[in-house]
């Protein structure tokens, strides 16, 4: 594998397998001094929103409220980013057996059958976990949208009660793991072909397809050099046939002349 994919694995799940955020929110009671209005609410990989947890005024006396986010897109995550390491250790691993072991990795035709075999299932896994990522990282969008978590606060639900948020989450590298994920799967979808190509299989097609022209083309040969051979001994059978030779010609005119001579 290129060094290129290497690259592009380690953006992945850098990316994503990084990534902690977290939104602020307001609560401005018609008791001004039950008020908060710094409510901080973090959250990071795996993204268990669920766990998650934060308290929040009532604006009703002294008692505050427990809530949690909602929804956990852990299973999505993790399986991304594990397809983006094992990817990245095995690109790293077959770029060692190409520079250093290129006469053990061609013997038997073993090790590019196993290369193939292993790029088509990287292929695979990298549209599947980017896919499922891609639905995991909505989802999480919509868990920790400031508009939806005020709804889950009863403070919220008054409306003496002033509720804001005071900022977002930033999801622009998580936004960039994604566009990664499926630029690894098109990188390594590009390769199939590459390595295919080292296989024997590809050989012995070449050979599969080669061998019927082959054929085609010397019997075409011998074809042609019978026709020669025909056409020639044919026109000079017909030329020894045409007339009689000039002995005999010679003999028929000689008759008459000793005819006209006894005469």
């Amino acid at each position: 594998m290129d060094p290129v994919s290497q690259l592009f694995a380690i953006f992945a799940f850098a990316t994503c397998g990084g990534y902690s955020g977290g939104l602020r929110l307001s609560v401005d009671c018609a008791n001004k001094t039950e008020s908060d209005l710094s409510i901080d609410v973090a959250f990071a990989y795996p993204f268990r929103l669920h766990q998650v947890t934060f308290e929040v005024p009532t604006c009703e006396g002294k008692e505050r409220q427990k809530v949690s986010l909602i929804g956990d897109s852990s299973s999505s995550a993790e399986f991304f980013v594990t397809v983006a390491v094992f990817a990245f250790l095995y690109s790293l691993a077959a770029t060692v057996v190409y520079i250093f072991f290129q006469n053990k990795y061609r013997e038997n035709n073993r090790g590019p059958l196993i290369d193939f075999i292993v790029t088509v299932v990287f292929s695979f896994l990298w549209l599947v976990g980017s896919s499922a990522w891609a639905k995991g990282l909505s989802d999480v969008k919509v868990a920790t949208d400031p508009k939806e978590v005020l709804l889950l606060m009863s403070a919220c639900k008054q409306p003496s009660n002033k509720c804001t948020a005071v900022h977002s989450p930033v999801m622009s590298s998580l936004n960039t793991s994604v566009v990664f994920g499926f630029l690894n799967f098109i990188l390594w979808a590009g390769n199939i072909w590459f390595v295919f190509k080292e296989t024997g299989w590809h050989s012995s097609s070449q050979r599969y397809l080669s061998d019927p022209m082959e054929k085609h083309s010397s019997s075409y040969n011998r074809g042609g050099y019978n026709q020669d051979s025909y056409g020639s001994s044919s026109g000079y059978n017909q030329q020894a046939s045409l007339g009689p030779s000039s002995d005999e010609f010679g003999q028929q005119s000689a008759a008459p002349a000793s005819f006209t001579n006894q005469m």
